[in-house]
């Protein structure tokens, strides 16, 4: 059976019966979830996890606080989504919910449904298109890429070179670098070392989707 297609959600949070309800609600509805109780402990998952998106309480306990923490996720990982669910109120968070393009806040005194955070989820990474599930047949190759990855493939696949995708991403070329390393890993490209991991990684891309534009 190939591996299920599923976008990966990043939960900070320091309570943690809460925390579980959320990773619990999440993967019900088909997330991959990983959880961390503060800002250390989820950087420390980030670079394993490469999330889709972060949902963060802002104020974890301690420093940095979730709006730190967004702040450098997003810097290193321009395209993560942020979803801000905490006690303050909506007006603390200000028009753009503390500083992060396109987050999204919900107050947790207003979470009176599983509907209201989904549907707070889906609206951040609308600003993120993901790309369509692989063909059935090349699912085991692809299907344990992130949304990130994917998109880094294809640029691979269009014969980008790794300082153009860091303009095209918005990161800086170690980013660039640290992500093809972890994408020719999962694809497993690097255990051959007669193979250009390159050429053999844009090979399974063209076979799932066809010709990169």
């Amino acid at each position: 059976m190939g591996a299920e297609w599923r976008r990966r959600v990043l939960v900070v949070e320091d309570q943690g019966a809460l925390r579980m309800l959320v990773c619990d609600l999440l993967e019900r509805h088909g997330f991959q979830t990983a959880a961390a109780s503060d800002a250390a402990e989820a950087t420390r998952l980030f670079t394993e996890f490469d999330p889709d998106a972060l949902l963060t309480d802002i104020d974890l306990g301690s420093r940095p606080s979730g709006a730190d923490l967004a702040a450098m996720l997003v810097e290193l990982a321009p395209h993560i989504a942020v979803v801000f669910l905490s006690s303050y109120p909506r007006a603390a968070a200000g028009a753009t919910a503390m500083g992060i393009e396109h987050a999204v806040f919900v107050a947790k005194q207003d979470l009176d449904s599983p509907e209201t955070l989904l549907s707070a989820l889906e609206r951040a990474l609308s600003t993120h298109p993901t790309p369509a599930p692989p063909e059935e047949d090349s699912v085991d190759a692809l299907g344990a890429l992130t949304r990130h990855q994917l998109e880094i493939l294809a640029m691979i696949a269009r014969g980008w070179s790794n300082e153009r995708i860091a303009v095209e991403t918005g990161g800086t070329v170690r980013a660039v670098e640290r992500s093809i390393s972890r994408l020719f890993a999962r694809l497993e490209v690097t255990r051959d070392p007669t193979v250009n991991a390159r050429v053999a990684a844009a090979g399974l891309y063209l076979a799932a989707f066809g010709p990169a534009r």
